[in-house]
């Protein structure tokens, strides 16, 4: 793995970012591309290319703090309404960044994100299939 990102410069300093929260395995800071006021992302300090490289303790842990940060969201200027966490894991799922990172997004009513997409309601035995076969994976510890 190619250990380098953006991510990782700001990590350890050699880059600029706005810190928000910081402590010995993950930094959360602003986007600075942001869906809406106040979008923060959340890294681990361990750099993880995708999901199946990443600690499924620290994976855990972006969780929680990201849980943190919906709440002192709700409580800042940004007074957003909602919250929404979002995690591209791969190029067809929109990662553009080869570290993993978790995006906190405040919402408001009007603000325009969303996710753009047709729910489709497949026939139950469509969706108990497609349930074995993930249930199998699962089974061979993949």
């Amino acid at each position: 793995m190619d250990p380098y990102s953006i991510f990782s410069d700001i990590i350890a300093g050699r880059a600029p970012a706005s810190r928000v929260y910081e402590d010995e395995d993950v930094l959360a800071f602003m986007d600075i591309r942001p869906m809406t006021p106040g979008h923060l992302l959340v890294v681990p300090k361990k750099p993880a290319r995708d999901l199946a490289e990443l600690d499924p303790v620290l994976g855990g842990k972006l969780f929680q703090v990201g849980q943190r940060l919906a709440a002192a969201l709700r409580d800042s200027e940004v007074a957003c309404d909602g919250v929404n966490f979002f995690l591209a894991d791969g190029v067809t799922a929109g990662q553009e960044v080869f570290h993993v990172h978790l995006h906190v997004i405040p919402r408001t009513p009007g603000d325009g994100f969303g996710l753009r997409g047709r729910p489709r309601t497949p026939p139950r035995a469509d969706l108990d299939y497609l349930a074995g076969s993930i249930r199998g994976a699962l089974q061979r510890g993949r």
